[in-house]
């Protein structure tokens, strides 16, 4: 039997792909719940960091919800309330748009909050099976973590699929796609506006557990990282799963959709060149972020079969292995869907576009091996800051620093090639199909949107990755928890070094992503207002005039906001991280027996103090970062909003990536140490217990909130200002 590939074929896999995705995570989820539960010893700390995940995110995520409520209805009177007398047409103003806002911020705000609950659920039963796979070696261990993280990676890309799908068919898509892309941006905000809340909170919990309980046991008592006489070692486990997993979930869920949201938004500009000019299937434009992200998700399935290797290799062999199956798939299944889909008219047009999806999925691979580079202690950035802690904290505080703004260059740098590359191919495409003008101008937007969901394509397998990482320390904490015997610690070590730099390249993925989308979005708020004005009969906003004063002042504000976010998240770790070390402190002091382990401390305190603390300290920051650009538009309009957004959006980029790789770098720097790879000039290693191995713990402690608290945040931080614009541009322009 001959089936024929159309476009109308592909726009109907979308619901069946992401409904395969989902029942593939739930196999891969009964496969990891069926292995080797380890030790009666293991199973009890298990149970210990289950109870106080479960406990925080029952409290972060009620406290989430009612925000999100709240923040529903103002949304929805707002607009609701917004009237222009000139303007008829309900889908951009009046009581339809406030209505249908409301709840697409709502049930964005849902199925975020669902993501992160997985992430975490899944990451925490891991957890343990991977301990137990570690007595057998190197591989076994490996495949059960990696399971456990792409069992969050598939639900958390399907599920950000699935809905963005359901609101846009729900609204009206099938029917009026031109429409529904502007209806459903509400969609995209609830997802952000969660994933901002579920990343502070749960980082600002992760990183004062961690930074609390090593400098206490770590620094001032000698005792290893994860040792149960520590108070604050559950609390630091804990962490993991509701900073790394939940908040990573949430954050990866919210990117998809508002890119995906966003790229369908400037689609619209292309169905329309494409229903005037007779091309076939003009609304295919706007349904193409949707096919890709499907054929992304089926490309992942495929690749979990090549995570395989042998126990002598460098476990980071074995995963590189699959995100390279991963990204060779997703360039053929790219191809099919930009030559079915993507019709101009012409025979080769849409080779065009495939090269600018190809651009967002190299830019990935890209962006993959310098976070590597920078965060990996098999290259030079990494093994300069062991280098400089054989002189003091000081030192190593100055390398960790320099290596930060380092990395600015080849970021800039990268993203700015990839932009101007894809620009240049959409144009291209353009010029193939004889387009001139405001429409060539669209076909060369259109291409940054195709790289930027090219790039989406991978995000599955990257979400696997990064949960491997939580999964992998929390078994090595496990271990060395219940005593395993060594050479299972020595499994997990290695397994946590690669973990290290998974978590750091998923970051350095995010901040891709985010900078390709940056772009894309602000290109979706200047459509979202041209629809606007065009429809009350007002000249469009052409271009943002910097020279104008007001905009001047709203970019202003843009490049302070990354800076003064950044600042309450890592004062809020701070904060939290005094109460618990002098908790651990009181405890040590007052516990009789506790050194000698025969006593056991009350790690219910510990989690008790950071869960009310760290939910105490993430609302401030959430708050200036939703109301900073709302009150830029409310005050000095549109056109300064769009100042904000791409001067803030760049800010925070470059912002992210110091915090991340300075943090990922000091991290993995105190692993080399840890790992025996510092030397001595006589040839005497330098490992645990050295004042070289005590000056790269400080080192690591500042990098901490830098890496898992601010920066992730400001990845949420970028895309967040989009989305907030995007849906409340019409209180921005005005009568």
């Amino acid at each position: 039997m001959n089936i024929t590939i159309t476009s109308t074929l592909l726009q109907s896999l979308v619901l069946p792909a992401a409904l395969v995705a989902i029942v593939f995570a739930l196999i891969l989820a009964a496969d990891v719940l069926r292995r080797d539960t380890g030790s009666k010893a293991m199973q009890e700390v298990s149970e210990m960091i289950f109870e106080g995940a479960v406990a925080f995110m029952r409290r972060q995520y009620v406290t989430i919800a009612i925000l999100a409520l709240v923040m529903s209805v103002l949304i929805g009177a707002l607009l609701a309330a917004f009237e222009t007398p000139a303007v008829a047409d309900t889908s951009v103003y009046g009581v339809d748009l406030g209505i249908k806002t409301g709840i697409a911020f709502l049930f964005g705000a849902a199925c975020s909050m669902a993501s992160g609950i997985i992430g975490m659920y899944i990451s925490v039963k891991a957890n343990l099976r991977t301990a137990a796979a570690a007595r057998f070696g190197v591989v076994k261990a490996v495949q059960v973590a990696m399971r456990g993280g792409a069992v969050s990676g598939f639900l958390v890309a399907a599920l950000s699929l699935l809905g963005v799908y359901i609101v846009f068919t729900v609204f009206g898509g099938l029917e009026r796609p031109d429409e529904a892309p502007f209806l459903i941006v509400g969609y995209g905000f609830g997802a952000s506006f969660v994933a901002l809340f579920a990343q502070l909170g749960g980082g600002i919990y992760t990183k004062a557990a961690d930074v609390g309980s090593d400098l206490v046991g770590k620094v001032e008592k000698g005792i290893p990282e994860d040792d149960p006489r520590n108070a604050g070692v559950i609390a630091d486990l804990v962490g993991d799963n509701v900073g790394d997993c939940a908040g990573r979930g949430a954050d990866l869920f919210e990117s998809t959709a508002a890119e995906n949201i966003g790229a369908m938004i400037l689609g619209v500009g292309a169905f329309k060149i494409a229903q005037s000019a007779g091309w076939p299937h003009p609304e295919a434009w706007i349904f193409f972020p949707l096919v890709v992200h499907a054929f992304g998700l089926l490309c992942t399935i495929v690749a979990m079969f090549f995570v395989r290797g042998n126990d002598k290799e460098n476990p980071m062999n074995i995963l590189n292995r699959g995100y390279w199956a991963t990204t060779i798939l997703a360039a053929g299944a790219l191809a099919i869907a930009c030559s079915t889909m993507l019709n101009m008219g012409t025979t080769d047009g849409w080779l065009w576009f495939f090269g600018a999806g190809v651009v967002g999925l190299a830019t990935s691979v890209a962006f993959v091996y310098i976070t590597q580079f920078y965060t990996s202690g098999a290259y030079r950035p990494v093994r300069e800051l062991a280098e400089a802690s054989r002189t003091g904290a000081g030192t190593n505080i100055i390398a960790g620093t320099a290596v930060g703004f380092e990395t600015t260059l080849v970021t800039a740098v990268t993203i700015s090639v990839a932009i101007f590359a894809s620009h240049w191919l959409g144009t291209q495409a353009g010029l193939a199909a004889g387009l001139t003008g405001v429409a060539l101008g669209k076909f060369g937007i259109f291409g940054t949107a195709v790289a930027t969901v090219g790039m989406l394509m991978t995000t599955a397998y990257i979400l696997a990755m990064d949960t491997f990482g939580p999964i992998t320390d929390n078994a090595g904490g496990i271990a060395e928890f219940s005593r395993a015997p060594q050479k299972v610690r020595t499994v997990t070590d290695k397994l946590d070094t690669v973990g290290n730099t998974t978590k750091a390249l998923t970051k350095g993925y995010a901040i891709a992503s985010a900078s390709l989308a940056a772009f894309l979005l602000f290109s979706a708020y200047l459509d979202k207002v041209n629809l606007i004005l065009e429809r009350a009969g007002r000249p469009l906003m052409e271009g943002v005039n910097l020279a104008s004063v007001p905009v001047f002042i709203g970019a202003f504000i843009g490049a302070m906001l990354a800076y003064f976010f950044s600042s309450l998240a890592i004062r809020a770790v701070g904060r939290t991280a005094q109460a618990i070390i002098v908790e651990v402190r009181r405890q040590f002091r007052e516990i009789p027996g506790l050194m000698t382990y025969k006593a056991r401390p009350d790690y219910a305190r510990v989690v008790d103090i950071t869960t009310i603390a760290a939910l105490r300290e993430m609302i401030a920051p959430g708050i200036v970062a939703v109301a900073t650009p709302v009150l830029v538009g409310l005050l000095l309009g549109a056109e300064a909003v769009a100042g904000l957004l791409i001067v803030g959006t760049i800010s925070g980029v470059l912002l992210a990536t110091v915090l991340n790789n300075s943090g990922g770098a000091w991290d993995n720097a105190k692993k080399f140490i840890e790992s025996g790879g510092l030397k001595d000039e006589k040839g005497k290693v330098l490992g645990k217990g050295s004042d070289a191995h005590a000056a790269a713990v400080v080192g690591d402690t500042v990098g901490d909130p830098f890496k898992d608290t601010a920066g992730p945040s400001l990845h949420v931080l970028v895309k967040l200002l989009a989305t907030v614009t995007l849906v409340l541009a019409p209180l921005f322009i005005g009568s």
